[in-house]
């Protein structure tokens, strides 16, 4: 018996995907009890409840036309509310992550730092108490401006350094202090109360025209201060919850606001004072723009749907039923993961948290059954990654392309649709062919769920279907996405999962904690997006894409891709992205590519970078799982996705692929570029004519893939005849075929 079998008989008993809906615990969140946990669990349901309320225009005083006062009328104005939906995931993460990870075991006690955290809380509510008198003077009939020597004083000595001494102590603190994994820490709930001083101001400002004067003299210097705070706290907690990779891009871009004027070349910028820049970065330039308004929208709504699919059990449904379709095709786990992983990626909104939640399972399965550890890593980091440009939702990078361009949502869900079939297949010939040169087998009958009992459960995809009809039904997406959460609710009582008011308060709760990460990162990227916009270095990169496009196209597109990889490495899809999107696609479109082109091309190598080395973030988290060398994971889940750094290039020739053409031209274009793959599937894992290929055979095959990828018509002929051409030759030469 082959090793590859006898590792397969270790396979004891039915699979099963329990726990893929579990949460998983970062090494820095807090695990409450008691009190303590209720107060956060309904801090945190409350976060996502408001937002579903503020979307769907909710409120009692609606339904019962009852005046209470201080109640919110909804829909709140559209910066207060990002204001508080910035601030409301400041508060929730300082609450929920430490500022470094915990110890093996806790030490619990006071500290003599905490005493330093309780007086500085001293400042900060009074900070807070004075940005209330500041509201009230307001409403008295005071001429707010940043003239006034005496209001620019108080703004300075009574609100602004109170503040961002306490923000920034606070910060300070949480990293020196010792930390307990069920105590929430005094410089936690300072950086809190310091969260609540920024909104209040800001609130009570941008409630003014004082919104009309950013980067003006007459802007309150209260504004830049403010700013100044927010900037520090946004991006600490995007530390404490993503990592450093974004807060080292977004140090550079900051410091290159003030050091632009020295730079030579494209790189030089205007002198601008801090108080301009700040007084404009937290607004709709900056933190405030795009990537807040889609993640105070859209992304918030499918966090919610998805935590609504997670506690209804959904999610394990979909990867029992991707067993019982696929497990038992040779090598079954890593085609399951590529059926698992597109549909839990598309909603999951982040690579690495996709390989953490379906990886757990498929990546132990796949080494049981032959593949080696570096390959059922890397095989579950492309599927994850893929699962980010899966329509209709694309992990909320659709929503954030339609703010960013204007196109219809529904345009950007069709377009998507054969990029994303091509990337897929691409992923399932790699996996194919590797299982056939170790000469795998599928799961075994008695290992799989059965495929009929799926079958009766098959409504669990309705809240899926409900979102898709009812989005190309014209429905709004902020609609479509309350139904299809109802819809996530309604199915559960058909299961033993009924979700009841506890489970409908727990999926709420699970949602508000899912969304701190995304929001962290999305208001990160707007401060990005922000100098980006201030200082005119995206227009300059265009111009010099302009340039180089001159000489030759190609040499430009390949720039670019570079440029999107380089930005996108270490960062979330959302966030790597809307950076591209902001310094890439702009000169794109300058070329004359049309603007769904453009913005395409640089999402999905903004996608890609998570399994490009040497940072790639969703090929380390499956090599956390796999115990595989991350960097060998990371170049392995490089070349599985190979096809997803060629599909662009597909695209940009041969627009119909993205659905812009005839119905003819769309399925040849679509039908020569899924054999195009093929191709390449084969030359790069060297497997064609059922047998190990030899190496010019590879070359061969990738050449004639890349005809076939062209998209024209005698590239067509010329890549079929080549294909053709080495069949025959493979077969009339013989090769060393797998051993069974």
């Amino acid at each position: 018996m082959s090793n590859v079998a006898q590792d397969q008989d270790q396979v004891d008993g039915p699979i099963s995907a329990d726990g893929v809906d579990e949460e998983p615990v970062e090494s820095n969140r807090r695990l409450f009890t008691g009190n303590t946990y209720f107060v956060v669990a309904v801090i945190a349901g409350v976060y996502a409840i408001f937002h579903m309320a503020v979307l769907n225009g909710w409120s009692i005083r609606g339904w019962t036309g009852i005046d209470i006062p201080f109640l919110p009328v909804f829909p709140m104005e559209t910066w207060n509310f990002r204001i508080v939906h910035i601030a409301g995931a400041l508060i929730l993460g300082f609450l929920l992550y430490s500022a470094r990870a915990f110890p093996e075991q806790d030490k619990p006690g006071r500290h003599p730092l905490d005493l330093l955290s309780w007086l500085l809380m001293l400042p900060a509510l009074y900070a807070c108490y004075t940005a209330l008198g500041f509201a009230t003077d307001i409403a008295g009939g005071v001429m707010w401006n940043g003239i006034d020597p005496a209001i620019r004083a108080a703004e300075i000595w009574h609100y602004g350094v109170p503040l961002i001494g306490a923000s920034a102590l606070g910060i300070v603190i949480g990293w020196m202090r010792t930390r307990t994994r069920g105590q929430i820490l005094p410089a936690d709930l300072l950086l809190c109360i310091c969260a609540v001083g920024v909104a209040i101001y800001l609130i009570t400002i941008f409630g003014t025209l004082m919104r009309n004067a950013t980067g003006t003299p007459f802007a309150p210097i209260g504004m830049s201060l403010a700013a100044v705070a927010g900037t520090l706290l946004i991006m600490e907690m995007t530390r404490r919850v993503a990592g450093l990779a974004l807060i080292v891009i977004a140090g550079i871009f900051l410091v290159y606001v003030f050091v632009g004027d020295l730079l030579p070349g494209f790189l030089n910028a205007p002198d601008i004072a801090w108080e301009r820049f700040f007084s404009q970065v937290y607004t709709d330039a900056g933190i405030l723009g795009p990537t807040t308004a889609v993640s105070s929208t859209y992304i918030i709504l499918f966090i919610i749907f998805a935590a609504f699919l997670q506690a209804s059990k959904v999610g394990e449904y979909f990867v029992n039923f991707a067993f019982a379709a696929a497990g038992r095709a040779r090598g079954g786990p890593a085609k399951v993961s590529i059926f698992a992983s597109g549909l839990m990626g598309m909603i999951n909104g982040t690579s690495a948290g996709n390989v953490v939640a379906t990886g757990s399972l498929t990546i132990p399965l796949m080494k049981k059954v032959g593949y080696k550890p570096t390959t059922a890593g890397a095989v579950e980091a492309a599927a994850s990654t893929g699962g980010q440009i899966m329509p209709p939702i694309m992990g909320a990078g659709a929503f954030i392309m339609a703010e960013i361009t204007g196109i219809a949502y529904t345009d950007i869900a069709i377009a998507a649709i054969i990029p994303a079939v091509l990337y897929f297949v691409s992923v399932y010939f790699m996996v194919d062919f590797e299982a056939a040169k170790l000469g795998m087998r599928g799961m075994r009958e008695d290992e799989l769920p059965k495929f009929r009992d799926m079958v009766r459960r098959v409504f669990l995809f309705l809240p899926i279907v409900i979102l898709i009809a009812a989005l190309f039904m014209g429905y709004s997406v902020i609609r479509a996405g309350t139904l299809a959460t109802a819809a996530a609710a309604v199915v559960s009582w058909l299961t033993p999962y009924r979700m009841g008011p506890k489970s409908i308060a727990k999926a709420f709760e699970l949602a508000g904690i899912m969304s701190i990460q995304i929001i962290a990162v999305c208001a990160c990227a707007g401060i990005i997006v922000g100098v980006i916009s201030l200082t005119g270095v995206g227009a300059r990169f265009s111009s010099v894409l302009l340039n180089i496009a001159d000489a030759n196209q190609l040499l430009a597109l390949f720039f670019a891709m570079c440029i999107s990889i380089l930005l996108g490495m270490g960062m979330p899809t959302t966030a790597a992205y809307a950076v591209a999107a902001s310094v890439v696609a702009p000169g794109l479109v300058q070329l004359g590519i049309p603007a769904l082109t453009a913005h395409f091309f640089v999402f999905y190598f903004a996608v890609v970078s998570a399994i490009t080395p040497p940072v790639a973030l969703a090929s380390y988290a499956a090599a956390g799982i796999s115990g595989a060398n991350p960097m060998a994971t990371s170049v392995a889940s490089f070349k599985v996705g190979i096809a997803a750094f060629i599909v662009p290039f597909m695209f940009f020739y041969n627009s119909a692929l993205l659905m812009d053409g005839s119905w003819f031209e769309v399925l040849r274009a679509g039908a020569t570029a899924i054999f195009g793959v093929f191709l390449l599937s084969s030359g790069v894992q060297g497997w064609w004519a059922g047998a190990r290929a030899a190496l010019p055979i590879r070359a061969g095959l990738v050449i004639v893939a890349l005809f076939m990828i062209e998209g024209g018509l005698l590239s067509d002929v010329i890549g079929i005849g080549g294909a053709v051409g080495l069949f025959v030759l493979a077969r009339a030469t013989g090769g060393a075929r797998a051993q069974t």
